[in-house]
């Protein structure tokens, strides 16, 4: 998977959430982390590979870095360096090749907000729900514009012209209204995320905010509406039993929204003609639709009340997550229920005859993301993992997607407004 992070970052991520709902990992006086040590970071500059290399790179922590269980560096520590081996896409000329886009993020620099810096050597690992490959030494590399679907439709099209140039031109004239070239440039816009791995070992005083917080009270009561509470989403066409609930929310339906805007993430719009037109855009020209729709999936046979996604620059990976609200309430505040998926690839089901997207199958790896990214807001007061006994095993989604799961679910307690 392009971009992805790997699974030794989703094995940390799982064993942060362990750590946090256990209320472990105090900070320690002065740690050493080793190479290979993995560091989750969100853009907050810009970089292009239409830019000479020298740009600035800017960025921040936003999942805790642990050391044997033990928080090391906190969320919002900053690291920053600059570009380099920056080289625009060379479209193909006098027969030759189309030569990708390069682009390098050369982290130099880690800083908290106690003054305290160091140099830190480091490569890029993976560049989040990308449509760029990125390779053992951190170069990323461009997708190629000729090998997209607007140019072989092009390519079609000018074959056809050959044929019948009154046809040729009017299709020529159609796509060209609906549908963009494919920018075959490496753009990163501030909030986009990455994963660098530390290439020599890093002498760490830890210092920023390790995230730690209590879990909710009275756990009786929440395990009591953990589990009353329903668990398996059931898609509309064709009805069959889909997702897996996997995170809980205490709070207003304010509150969440606000949240999720602030960690990056985006409404989705809803089904109909203009978001059908805008996601086959997206799929033709390569490119990322940030508020792109979802399929209807119920629960109790309703459907979402929220919807929310992050994308980066391709339509075939997101992060997203539909909600419910459900009947308990908590200490005199309202209860969501929620179905997080990281969707890592599309293509064509024959079950509903249409393009869907294919999921990571472990989807405790996306119950982590949404904790951290939730987290990282610190709108957060309180957290539990709670245990549930009436999930099934061996069981997969509505279009035939295998579920892995520890059979745990995320509560999250908003703070009181």
């Amino acid at each position: 998977m392009k971009g992805a992070i790997g699974v030794r970052m989703a094995v940390a991520r799982l064993v942060l959430s362990i750590v946090r709902v256990l209320g472990l990992g105090v900070a320690l006086s002065a740690a050493t982390l080793p190479t290979g040590t993995e560091i989750q970071l969100r853009l907050t500059s810009e970089v292009s590979s239409e830019k000479p290399s020298g740009q600035p790179v800017t960025a921040v922590v936003i999942a805790p870095v642990l050391l044997n269980g033990t928080g090391v560096i906190g969320f919002g520590t900053q690291l920053s360096g600059t570009t380099a081996d920056a080289r625009p896409n060379q479209s193909a000329a006098n027969g030759g090749n189309e030569t990708p886009a390069t682009l390098r993020l050369q982290i130099t620099t880690i800083r908290d907000d106690r003054g305290q810096s160091k140099p830190i050597s480091c490569v890029l690992e993976g560049v989040e729900n990308s449509r760029e490959a990125v390779d053992q030494t951190g170069l990323i590399t461009g997708i190629t514009a000729s090998h997209t679907f607007t140019s072989l439709a092009d390519e079609g099209i000018n074959k056809l012209e050959k044929k019948s140039d009154s046809l040729g031109q009017l299709l020529a004239t159609v796509k060209s209204a609906m549908v963009k070239q494919a920018d075959p440039s490496i753009d990163y816009k501030p909030g986009v995320e990455f994963t660098v791995k530390l290439t020599q070992p890093l002498d760490w005083t830890p210092s920023g905010d390790m995230g730690m917080l209590p879990p909710i009270t009275p756990a009786n009561t929440l395990a009591e509406i953990v589990a009353e509470a329903p668990f398996r989403t059931v898609a509309l066409k064709p009805p069959s039993p889909s997702d897996l609930t996997n995170l809980m929310f205490i709070g207003a339906k304010e509150q969440i929204e606000a949240a999720f805007k602030q960690a990056g993430w985006f409404a989705a719009d809803p089904l109909g003609h203009a978001s059908t037109m805008r996601t086959a855009q997206a799929i033709i020209q390569d490119s990322g639709y940030d508020e792109a729709p979802m399929s209807i999936l119920t629960l109790n046979g309703q459907p979402p009340d929220m919807t929310f996604e992050k994308q980066n620059n391709t339509f075939a990976s997101r992060h997203h997550i539909r909600i419910w609200q459900i009947q308990p309430v908590f200490q005199g505040q309202p209860v969501f229920i929620a179905a997080a998926t990281h969707d890592i690839k599309i293509y064509f089901s024959k079950t509903s005859r249409s393009i869907t997207h294919g999921i990571d199958p472990n989807i405790d790896r996306e119950r982590i993301k949404v904790i951290n990214d939730l987290l990282f807001t610190k709108q957060i007061q309180a957290l539990s993992l709670v245990g549930r006994t009436n999930i099934p095993k061996d069981i997969s989604n509505a279009t035939g997607d295998v579920l892995q799961t520890d059979n745990k679910i995320a509560v999250l307690q908003f703070k009181n407004r």
